[in-house]
């Protein structure tokens, strides 16, 4: 099966571990298309995410080559495991493209008439989205079996954004879905739902999303190998007319989340008094 990446940068995190966890599951992928890491959106997207500083440190451990006796820094460590890479970790696409043997092309914008040629050209049956631009249909279209998406929340009851958050306010499990896209928020058929069983030992908001998206790298390369074997197919999601859509919230109902996220952590300790 040829499978193209698509992703929000060359350094994303996300998006080498799925290009390392796919190779290792003899998925290598054709190419990736990967978001310039100077463009404008990407970059305003990251600041307003994360915050200048934070910004600063991720760009810090991509770009300077660390010293050998120097822990790896990632943003997201637990993707630590599927990185790793004699005695280091992989900091890039093209690093695991160098190992693995892809081709990494890189864009302003994923929905381009030249970005929509290379992924003809480079004839994908699936293609596996880790970030970048909001697709649109011209995109959507064109590999065989559709594009592939691990979304944070269990569809189609957490639709959009800050869906964690969202699972803990509405008191519905958090866990990711594995789904195809369509020109919807989320609406795309379903592959497989997973529940995350350790969401009472994550310390924070953070830490939560963190443990879910390498969570979900592991189910999506797990489905891609079922959708090769034909083990996997789609269903089409049910109540596609109900509002389940999230948007980001507010920092109180976040501060709210992250009250109902320590609740859980302290009732799944024994003998400990929930008040």
């Amino acid at each position: 099966m040829r499978i193209v990446i698509l992703s929000s940068s060359v350094y994303s995190e996300s998006a080498c571990a799925m290009a390392v966890r796919m190779a290792e599951l003899r998925h290598v992928p054709v190419g990736a298309l990967a978001l310039s890491t100077l463009d404008r959106g990407t970059l305003q997207r990251k600041l307003e995410q994360w915050g200048v500083r934070e910004v600063a440190r991720y760009a810090r451990t991509k770009l300077i080559p660390h010293r050998s006796d120097e822990k790896p820094q990632l943003r997201n460590p637990y993707l630590e495991p599927v990185l790793k890479h004699q005695g280091g970790v992989f900091r890039s696409l093209r690093e695991v493209a160098a190992v693995h043997g892809f081709a990494i092309a890189v864009c302003n914008d994923q929905n381009a008439p030249d970005s929509i040629a290379r992924l003809k050209a480079w004839s994908p049956d699936l293609v596996v989205f880790t970030g970048g631009n909001i697709l649109r249909k011209q995109l959507l279209e064109v590999p065989r079996l559709g594009v592939l998406n691990a979304h944070l929340g269990l569809l189609p009851e957490i639709r959009g954004m800050s869906s964690p958050e969202w699972s803990l306010l509405q008191h519905i499990p958090v866990g990711v879905t594995i789904h195809f896209m369509d020109t919807g928020i989320d609406t795309g058929p379903i592959l497989q739902r997973y529940e995350f069983p350790h969401a009472p030992q994550c310390e924070s908001l953070s830490d939560l999303r963190n443990r879910l998206i390498a969570f979900g790298i592991e189910k999506a390369a797990e489905v891609v190998a079922g959708l090769d074997r034909g083990t996997i197919v789609a269903t089409p999601q049910a109540d596609l007319d109900k509002d389940h859509q999230f948007f980001v919230m507010h920092d109180w109902l976040r501060a709210r989340a992250a009250e109902r996220l320590t609740q859980s952590r302290l009732a799944a300790v024994p003998g400990t008094v929930n008040g």
